[in-house]
Parts: structure tokens; sequence; C-alpha cells
């Protein structure tokens, strides 16, 4: 992977940076660090902010821009667009919901199938993490005092979740059904909203 896909990679998974942070994480220096930076803000994917400091020059952050994170969008994305709209057209509203409602129960069952030897809550999370990794989300698991929150930094069904929000309640209703029984799950972040990424907080269930 060149240094300039990594540098985006590591907005898109961790929000903004400064060089320095990216210089120390790649083995390079500042001024090289920026350079790819100030490149790629010349190609319109990031951009920069200042935050003043108490003693000093304000640092200077980045973060990826509307574009930078359509860079990591689902290739696919405008044929499932024009998919949707032809179900739309032939079968309405309902035909749109029983789409959402098979890859719902599709999902579920595969997930299913790959949870069959987790039985604590801790392995069927890691079990979800890879699962969700592998199809492209940018998947973190951080612990809490209470339980844990799930950070997806991407969503690669991002345009047709967009264009029909059932998508995204179906990815809720999955993971309420997967740990059921041991946690409670709320949606906290919501990338379709216009957050940065989407997040769950898991409760354990006293």
């Amino acid at each position: 992977m060149k240094t300039a896909d990594k540098i985006l990679h590591t907005l898109k998974r961790e929000g903004a940076v400064t060089a320095k942070q990216l210089s120390e994480r790649f083995g390079m220096t500042t001024m090289g660090a920026r350079q790819h930076l100030q490149t790629l803000e010349e190609d319109g994917l990031v951009r920069f902010y200042d935050v003043k400091v108490k003693v000093g020059r304000p640092t200077r952050h980045w973060t990826l821009t509307a574009n930078g994170h359509a860079y990591f969008a689902d290739r696919h994305g405008e044929l499932t667009l024009q998919v949707i709209d032809a179900v739309e057209q032939v079968y309405g509203s309902e035909g749109i919901a029983k789409i959402a409602a098979t890859r719902e129960a599709q999902t579920l069952a595969q997930y299913h199938a790959e949870m069959q030897s987790c039985m604590t809550l801790e392995e069927k999370l890691e079990m979800l993490v890879v699962l969700r990794e592998r199809e492209g989300y940018m998947v973190e698991l951080e612990t809490s005092s209470d339980g844990y929150r799930l950070i997806e930094n991407h969503c690669p069904i991002c345009k047709a979740a967009t264009r029909c929000q059932s998508f995204c309640q179906s990815e809720l209703n999955i993971f309420q059904s997967l740990l059921e029984g041991l946690c409670s799950v709320e949606r906290q972040e919501h990338i379709v909203s216009g957050h940065r990424r989407c997040s769950y907080i898991i409760k354990r269930l006293n």
C-alpha cells in the first residue's frame, strides 16, 4: 500500500491526526508527512484545522473531506442504487422492505453459523469484529466500565443505506439478535446522520 493510501486509511479509522503523529506511525520525517498531506489536500481528499495550545504555535490537525470519505465508498454503490430504484418502481416500497428483510435474515443466519462455537459475550464480539472487518467496515472494539463500544469507521453499503434506511435498521436488528440475553445494543453514532463513523454501545445485562 502506498504511503498516501496508508495516510487515508489512518484518517478514516482514527479521525483527525497531526503530521507528527503520521511521521511517527510510518517512520518518516514530519516534513515528509506534511508533503504527503499537502498533495492529498490538493487532490481534495483531506483538509486541516488548527487547534490553539497554551504555549507555542497552534497544532494543525488533518481530517478527510467528503471526497476523502467517498474514496472508500462501495465500488458497486451506483449499481445498487439503480437496482433499488428499479425494484421500487416495479414493486413499490413493499418490494424494498422485502429486500431489506431478506438481506437481514441471510446475514443473521450467516453470522449465527459463524458463531456456533462462541459461548460468551466476549467470544461473540470478537467473532463479530472478524466478520464485519472482512466485509469492509473497518471495525474496532473498545471496552467500557459496563460493557463495550463497537465502532465501524466505514460503511461499504453507505449509498444503499442513505437511499433506504431500513438497511441501517437491519444492522442494528442483527446485532441485537446475535447478542440477545447477554447485553443491550444501542446505536450511538450514525454515518448516514452525518457522523464520521457508526458506533454501538453494548451494555451487559444485570
